[in-house]
């Protein structure tokens, strides 16, 4: 019976390794794009950000819609991801709060034109609204109870709430590219900011 040598592993699992790079690049330059340009941007910007040619896309994605929900589930995970580094990194957890919600804000802009890639895939839809409930509304509870404990912010306020408050400022973006909901979000956040006593 053949077996393969240790060297055809390792060049298999460098290929794998290469393969997986190849993706996120391709994942972390569609996503940029995106958040400029919207989901309907050519794929043409996407392989010149990426440095690949535009069969390479359509090689790891035949269809617009598996772009957009892979990007959806890089931007989920990034975003999860992100929440605990940037508590062990960032000055104070309220400036970590407001770094992970800088984060949301460009996966929320990308996500908005989801439901239109995906046309009439609703079950695929809602299967990716949970994974996004169940990967981001604990991060943010994480942020938000650590902002608590340091008094930064009042308490009170729920991890849901917030996210679909800024959700909701984000929207108007698609209809209007003057309205910039960064600045909102960044009002919203204040809001919750513990007055400072003099």
């Amino acid at each position: 019976m053949p077996t393969t040598s240790p060297s055809g592993e390792g060049a298999a699992r460098s290929k794998r390794a290469d393969a997986l790079r190849n993706r996120q690049t391709l994942l972390d330059a569609a996503a940029a794009v995106f958040v400029t340009s919207g989901v309907d941007a050519p794929i043409r910007a996407i392989a010149a950000r990426a440095g690949v040619g535009m069969g390479t896309i359509y090689r790891h994605f035949p269809t617009r819609a598996d772009l957009v929900v892979a990007i959806y589930r890089h931007q989920v995970d990034t975003c999860a991801e992100a929440g605990p580094s940037l508590l062990t990194d960032a000055d104070s957890p309220l400036t970590a709060l407001r770094q992970w919600v800088d984060l949301f804000v460009d996966f929320l802009v990308t996500k908005h034109g989801l439901a239109n890639a995906m046309q009439s895939d609703s079950s695929g839809f809602d299967a990716l609204h949970t994974y996004f409930l169940d990967r981001l509304v604990p991060v943010c509870a994480q942020l938000l109870d650590a902002a608590v404990d340091a008094d930064e912010i009042r308490p009170g306020t729920h991890a849901y709430e917030l996210m679909r408050g800024i959700g909701n400022l984000c929207i108007g973006r698609d209809s209007n590219p003057r309205y910039d909901p960064r600045r909102l979000v960044e009002l919203l956040l204040r809001g919750l900011e513990r007055p400072r006593s003099s």
